[in-house]
Protein backbone atom coordinates (compact mmCIF):
# COMPACT_ATOMS: atom_id res chain seq x y z
CA UNK A 1 0.00 0.00 0.00
CA UNK A 2 3.16 2.43 -0.56
CA UNK A 3 4.92 3.79 -3.60
CA UNK A 4 6.70 1.78 -5.65
CA UNK A 5 10.15 1.34 -5.02
CA UNK A 6 11.33 4.30 -7.62
CA UNK A 7 9.52 7.11 -6.12
CA UNK A 8 10.95 6.74 -2.70
CA UNK A 9 13.56 8.94 -1.59
CA UNK A 10 17.29 7.58 -0.92
CA UNK A 11 17.59 5.95 2.71
CA UNK A 12 20.12 3.90 4.67
CA UNK A 13 18.90 0.55 6.81
CA UNK A 14 19.70 2.84 9.24
CA UNK A 15 17.12 5.26 9.48
CA UNK A 16 15.79 5.26 13.43
CA UNK A 17 12.02 6.20 12.36
CA UNK A 18 12.01 3.90 9.71
CA UNK A 19 12.78 0.57 11.15
CA UNK A 20 10.63 1.77 14.13
CA UNK A 21 7.59 1.97 12.27
CA UNK A 22 8.19 -0.69 10.36
CA UNK A 23 8.58 -2.73 13.08
CA UNK A 24 5.17 -1.24 15.07
CA UNK A 25 3.46 -1.86 11.67
CA UNK A 26 4.19 -5.30 11.68
CA UNK A 27 3.36 -6.28 15.29
CA UNK A 28 0.69 -4.55 15.17
CA UNK A 29 -0.96 -7.00 12.64
CA UNK A 30 0.58 -9.73 14.09
CA UNK A 31 -1.37 -9.02 17.33
CA UNK A 32 -4.59 -8.72 15.36
CA UNK A 33 -5.44 -12.03 16.42
CA UNK A 34 -6.17 -11.21 19.82
CA UNK A 35 -8.22 -7.91 19.07
CA UNK A 36 -10.68 -9.95 16.77
CA UNK A 37 -12.04 -11.77 19.12
CA UNK A 38 -12.95 -8.86 21.60
CA UNK A 39 -15.59 -7.78 18.42
CA UNK A 40 -17.82 -10.76 19.30
CA UNK A 41 -20.40 -11.51 19.37
CA UNK A 42 -20.07 -9.68 15.90
CA UNK A 43 -19.53 -12.25 13.31
CA UNK A 44 -16.88 -11.64 10.31
CA UNK A 45 -18.97 -9.93 7.29
CA UNK A 46 -20.69 -7.51 10.30
CA UNK A 47 -16.74 -6.95 12.12
CA UNK A 48 -15.10 -6.07 7.95
CA UNK A 49 -18.25 -3.88 7.62
CA UNK A 50 -17.30 -1.88 10.19
CA UNK A 51 -14.12 -2.18 9.34
CA UNK A 52 -14.85 -1.01 6.22
CA UNK A 53 -17.30 2.36 7.19
CA UNK A 54 -15.06 3.25 9.84
CA UNK A 55 -12.23 3.18 8.25
CA UNK A 56 -13.55 5.67 5.38
CA UNK A 57 -14.28 7.80 7.66
CA UNK A 58 -10.65 7.79 9.02
CA UNK A 59 -9.38 8.35 5.77
CA UNK A 60 -10.85 11.19 4.92
CA UNK A 61 -9.91 12.71 8.04
CA UNK A 62 -6.33 11.96 7.20
CA UNK A 63 -6.90 13.82 3.92
CA UNK A 64 -7.66 16.50 5.64
CA UNK A 65 -4.85 16.72 7.46
CA UNK A 66 -2.06 15.43 5.13
CA UNK A 67 -3.77 17.79 2.88
CA UNK A 68 -3.63 14.81 -0.19
CA UNK A 69 -7.74 15.88 -1.37
CA UNK A 70 -6.18 16.14 -4.86
CA UNK A 71 -4.86 13.07 -5.62
CA UNK A 72 -7.77 11.23 -4.02
CA UNK A 73 -9.66 13.67 -6.20
CA UNK A 74 -7.83 12.69 -9.00
CA UNK A 75 -7.93 9.16 -8.85
CA UNK A 76 -11.20 9.00 -8.87
CA UNK A 77 -11.40 11.05 -11.76
CA UNK A 78 -9.09 8.70 -13.75
CA UNK A 79 -10.81 5.72 -14.89
CA UNK A 80 -7.91 3.56 -15.33
CA UNK A 81 -6.71 3.87 -11.82
CA UNK A 82 -10.29 4.11 -10.53
CA UNK A 83 -10.73 0.07 -12.21
CA UNK A 84 -7.51 -0.59 -10.75
CA UNK A 85 -8.19 0.38 -7.47
CA UNK A 86 -12.02 -1.59 -7.14
CA UNK A 87 -10.17 -4.50 -8.15
CA UNK A 88 -7.77 -3.95 -5.03
CA UNK A 89 -10.30 -2.84 -2.95
CA UNK A 90 -12.55 -6.38 -3.95
CA UNK A 91 -9.11 -8.37 -3.15
CA UNK A 92 -8.43 -6.45 -0.07
CA UNK A 93 -12.02 -7.64 0.96
CA UNK A 94 -11.86 -10.85 0.43
CA UNK A 95 -8.86 -10.88 2.27
CA UNK A 96 -10.19 -8.86 5.90
CA UNK A 97 -12.77 -11.58 5.82
CA UNK A 98 -11.02 -14.39 5.37
CA UNK A 99 -7.91 -13.19 7.77
CA UNK A 100 -10.94 -12.06 10.51
CA UNK A 101 -12.83 -15.49 9.78
CA UNK A 102 -9.91 -17.75 10.05
CA UNK A 103 -9.22 -16.31 14.10
CA UNK A 104 -13.09 -16.34 14.68
CA UNK A 105 -12.97 -20.14 14.14
CA UNK A 106 -9.67 -20.69 15.84
CA UNK A 107 -7.33 -21.24 13.04
CA UNK A 108 -4.99 -18.42 13.54
CA UNK A 109 -2.29 -21.02 12.49
CA UNK A 110 -3.84 -21.10 8.76
CA UNK A 111 -3.80 -17.47 8.64
CA UNK A 112 -0.28 -17.12 9.68
CA UNK A 113 0.86 -19.79 6.81
CA UNK A 114 -0.81 -17.29 4.48
CA UNK A 115 1.09 -14.68 5.08
CA UNK A 116 4.06 -16.89 5.31
CA UNK A 117 3.11 -18.20 1.66
CA UNK A 118 2.67 -14.39 0.21
CA UNK A 119 6.09 -14.10 -0.65
CA UNK A 120 6.32 -17.27 -2.87
CA UNK A 121 3.30 -16.46 -3.97
CA UNK A 122 4.72 -12.79 -5.24
CA UNK A 123 7.71 -14.52 -6.61
CA UNK A 124 5.23 -16.99 -8.77
CA UNK A 125 2.96 -14.14 -10.03
CA UNK A 126 6.38 -12.23 -11.14
CA UNK A 127 6.79 -15.56 -13.24
CA UNK A 128 3.06 -15.80 -14.50
CA UNK A 129 1.98 -12.83 -14.49
CA UNK A 130 4.98 -9.98 -15.44
CA UNK A 131 7.14 -12.69 -17.40
CA UNK A 132 10.36 -12.13 -14.90
CA UNK A 133 12.96 -15.10 -15.01
CA UNK A 134 13.83 -16.40 -11.98
CA UNK A 135 17.27 -17.79 -10.98
CA UNK A 136 17.81 -21.09 -10.00
CA UNK A 137 17.58 -20.65 -6.13
CA UNK A 138 14.63 -19.10 -6.38
CA UNK A 139 12.90 -22.17 -8.30
CA UNK A 140 14.30 -24.42 -5.35
CA UNK A 141 12.49 -21.95 -3.04
CA UNK A 142 9.31 -22.66 -4.69
CA UNK A 143 9.59 -26.10 -4.82
CA UNK A 144 10.07 -26.28 -1.14
CA UNK A 145 6.23 -24.10 -0.61
CA UNK A 146 5.06 -26.56 -3.06
CA UNK A 147 6.10 -29.22 -1.33
CA UNK A 148 4.74 -27.75 1.87
CA UNK A 149 1.62 -26.92 0.84
CA UNK A 150 1.34 -30.70 -0.38
CA UNK A 151 2.14 -32.24 2.87
CA UNK A 152 -0.03 -30.17 4.53
CA UNK A 153 -3.15 -30.97 2.35
CA UNK A 154 -2.15 -35.05 2.54
CA UNK A 155 -1.91 -34.74 6.74
CA UNK A 156 -5.40 -32.67 6.72
CA UNK A 157 -7.14 -34.49 3.76
CA UNK A 158 -7.75 -30.81 2.28
CA UNK A 159 -6.50 -27.74 0.75
CA UNK A 160 -5.57 -25.51 3.33
CA UNK A 161 -8.01 -23.15 1.58
CA UNK A 162 -7.89 -20.13 4.34
CA UNK A 163 -3.95 -19.87 4.00
CA UNK A 164 -3.96 -20.10 0.00
CA UNK A 165 -6.72 -17.41 -0.63
CA UNK A 166 -4.96 -15.06 1.93
CA UNK A 167 -1.64 -15.49 0.46
CA UNK A 168 -3.39 -15.19 -3.64
CA UNK A 169 -5.50 -12.11 -2.60
CA UNK A 170 -2.93 -10.09 -0.68
CA UNK A 171 -0.17 -11.37 -3.41
CA UNK A 172 -2.54 -9.98 -6.55
CA UNK A 173 -3.40 -7.16 -4.50
CA UNK A 174 -0.01 -5.96 -4.21
CA UNK A 175 0.57 -6.72 -7.81
CA UNK A 176 -2.35 -4.32 -8.74
CA UNK A 177 -0.95 -1.66 -6.08
CA UNK A 178 2.24 -1.89 -7.88
CA UNK A 179 0.66 -0.45 -10.59
CA UNK A 180 -0.86 2.52 -9.51
CA UNK A 181 1.56 3.07 -6.94
CA UNK A 182 3.87 6.23 -8.79
CA UNK A 183 0.71 8.10 -8.83
CA UNK A 184 -1.36 7.08 -5.52
CA UNK A 185 0.21 7.42 -2.18
CA UNK A 186 -0.86 5.14 0.44
CA UNK A 187 -3.71 7.54 2.12
CA UNK A 188 -5.58 8.29 -0.87
CA UNK A 189 -4.99 4.85 -2.36
CA UNK A 190 -6.74 3.15 0.27
CA UNK A 191 -9.58 5.67 0.70
CA UNK A 192 -10.44 5.11 -2.73
CA UNK A 193 -10.29 1.15 -2.08
CA UNK A 194 -12.69 1.72 1.39
CA UNK A 195 -14.99 4.31 -0.48
CA UNK A 196 -15.40 1.32 -3.53
CA UNK A 197 -16.82 -0.70 -0.85
CA UNK A 198 -18.51 1.59 1.11
CA UNK A 199 -21.93 1.67 -0.38
CA UNK A 200 -21.81 -2.44 0.42
CA UNK A 201 -21.00 -2.24 3.87
CA UNK A 202 -23.17 0.26 4.49
CA UNK A 203 -25.86 -1.26 3.10
CA UNK A 204 -25.54 -4.67 4.90
CA UNK A 205 -24.85 -2.38 7.97
CA UNK A 206 -28.52 -1.41 7.15
CA UNK A 207 -30.09 -4.74 6.62
CA UNK A 208 -28.65 -6.18 9.62
CA UNK A 209 -30.17 -3.09 12.09
CA UNK A 210 -33.44 -3.50 9.93
CA UNK A 211 -33.91 -6.89 10.56
CA UNK A 212 -32.42 -6.73 13.94
CA UNK A 213 -29.67 -8.60 13.91
CA UNK A 214 -26.58 -6.42 14.07
CA UNK A 215 -24.59 -6.28 17.20
CA UNK A 216 -23.64 -2.52 16.80
CA UNK A 217 -27.18 -1.33 18.30
CA UNK A 218 -28.01 -4.84 20.50
CA UNK A 219 -25.16 -5.26 22.75
CA UNK A 220 -24.58 -1.87 24.11
CA UNK A 221 -22.25 0.96 24.04
CA UNK A 222 -18.68 -0.73 24.84
CA UNK A 223 -19.37 -3.03 21.75
CA UNK A 224 -20.50 -0.30 19.58
CA UNK A 225 -17.24 2.09 20.27
CA UNK A 226 -15.36 -1.55 19.64
CA UNK A 227 -16.33 -1.78 16.57
CA UNK A 228 -16.28 1.63 15.53
CA UNK A 229 -12.65 1.49 17.01
CA UNK A 230 -11.51 -1.06 14.11
CA UNK A 231 -11.36 1.50 11.33
CA UNK A 232 -8.74 3.24 13.48
CA UNK A 233 -6.78 0.07 14.79
CA UNK A 234 -6.59 -1.51 11.38
CA UNK A 235 -5.49 1.89 9.41
CA UNK A 236 -2.67 2.37 11.78
CA UNK A 237 -0.93 -0.25 10.71
CA UNK A 238 -0.70 1.10 7.20
CA UNK A 239 0.38 4.23 8.14
CA UNK A 240 2.81 3.27 9.76
CA UNK A 241 3.72 0.81 6.80
CA UNK A 242 4.30 3.70 4.58
CA UNK A 243 6.54 5.83 6.31
CA UNK A 244 8.85 2.54 6.44
CA UNK A 245 8.42 1.72 3.09
CA UNK A 246 9.79 5.34 2.60
CA UNK A 247 12.66 5.54 4.59
CA UNK A 248 13.79 1.72 4.74
CA UNK A 249 15.07 -0.34 1.54
CA UNK A 250 13.07 -2.88 0.39
CA UNK A 251 15.67 -5.65 1.29
CA UNK A 252 14.66 -4.19 5.01
CA UNK A 253 11.12 -4.38 4.09
CA UNK A 254 11.24 -7.61 3.63
CA UNK A 255 13.18 -8.72 6.58
CA UNK A 256 10.45 -7.00 8.61
CA UNK A 257 7.31 -8.65 7.01
CA UNK A 258 7.92 -11.87 9.11
CA UNK A 259 7.67 -9.98 12.21
CA UNK A 260 3.77 -10.45 11.60
CA UNK A 261 3.00 -14.25 10.74
CA UNK A 262 5.70 -15.29 13.43
CA UNK A 263 3.76 -13.48 16.47
CA UNK A 264 0.69 -14.69 14.82
CA UNK A 265 1.92 -18.50 14.76
CA UNK A 266 3.13 -17.95 18.35
CA UNK A 267 -0.41 -16.29 19.24
CA UNK A 268 -1.98 -19.41 17.73
CA UNK A 269 0.12 -21.92 18.84
CA UNK A 270 1.31 -20.90 22.67
CA UNK A 271 -1.90 -18.36 23.26
CA UNK A 272 -4.52 -20.18 21.89
CA UNK A 273 -3.84 -23.87 21.54
CA UNK A 274 -4.12 -24.83 18.48
CA UNK A 275 -3.46 -27.68 17.21
CA UNK A 276 -0.16 -28.77 15.37
CA UNK A 277 0.14 -32.44 13.88
CA UNK A 278 2.99 -33.80 12.52
CA UNK A 279 1.84 -32.82 8.90
CA UNK A 280 1.35 -29.09 9.76
CA UNK A 281 4.86 -29.03 11.49
CA UNK A 282 6.50 -30.24 8.39
CA UNK A 283 4.47 -28.42 6.23
CA UNK A 284 5.56 -24.74 8.32
CA UNK A 285 9.20 -26.05 8.11
CA UNK A 286 9.11 -26.47 4.09
CA UNK A 287 8.06 -22.71 4.34
CA UNK A 288 10.31 -21.34 6.59
CA UNK A 289 12.97 -23.22 4.73
CA UNK A 290 11.54 -21.59 1.44
CA UNK A 291 11.58 -18.53 3.11
CA UNK A 292 14.96 -18.67 4.61
CA UNK A 293 16.67 -19.47 0.90
CA UNK A 294 14.32 -16.64 -0.74
CA UNK A 295 15.93 -14.23 2.34
CA UNK A 296 19.47 -14.93 1.84
CA UNK A 297 19.36 -14.83 -1.77
CA UNK A 298 17.52 -11.28 -2.18
CA UNK A 299 20.64 -10.15 0.00
CA UNK A 300 22.98 -11.22 -2.25
CA UNK A 301 21.64 -10.42 -5.09
CA UNK A 302 20.87 -7.19 -3.56
CA UNK A 303 24.27 -7.00 -2.70
CA UNK A 304 25.93 -7.89 -6.25
CA UNK A 305 23.76 -5.38 -7.82
CA UNK A 306 25.24 -2.26 -5.36
CA UNK A 307 28.48 -3.85 -6.17
CA UNK A 308 27.84 -3.77 -9.82
CA UNK A 309 26.33 -0.36 -9.83
CA UNK A 310 29.40 0.94 -7.72
CA UNK A 311 31.91 -0.17 -10.25
CA UNK A 312 29.78 1.23 -13.33
CA UNK A 313 29.97 4.66 -11.57
CA UNK A 314 33.79 4.24 -10.85
CA UNK A 315 34.14 3.29 -14.52
CA UNK A 316 31.77 6.29 -15.53
CA UNK A 317 33.82 8.62 -13.44
CA UNK A 318 37.33 7.36 -14.75
CA UNK A 319 36.31 7.86 -18.37
CA UNK A 320 35.11 11.50 -18.34
CA UNK A 321 37.62 13.77 -19.78
CA UNK A 322 39.51 16.11 -16.92
CA UNK A 323 38.24 19.18 -16.86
Amino acid sequence: MTDSPATRPAATPLDGLGLATGVGAYVLWGVLPLYFPLLQPAGAVEIIAHRVVWSLLFCLLLLMVTRTWGTFVAALRNRRTLGVLAIAAVLLAVNWLVFVFGILTDRVVDTALGYFINPLVTVTLAVVVLRERLRAVQWVALGFGAAAVVIITAGYGQLPWIALTLALSFGFYGLLKNRVGRTVGAVPGLAVETLVLFPVALGYLVWLGAVGEGTFETEGLGHALVLASSGIVTSIPLLLFNTAARRLPLSMIGLLQYIAPTLQFLIGVLVLHEQMPAARWWGFALVWVALGILTVDGIRHGHAQRLSRRAADVSAAASRPPR
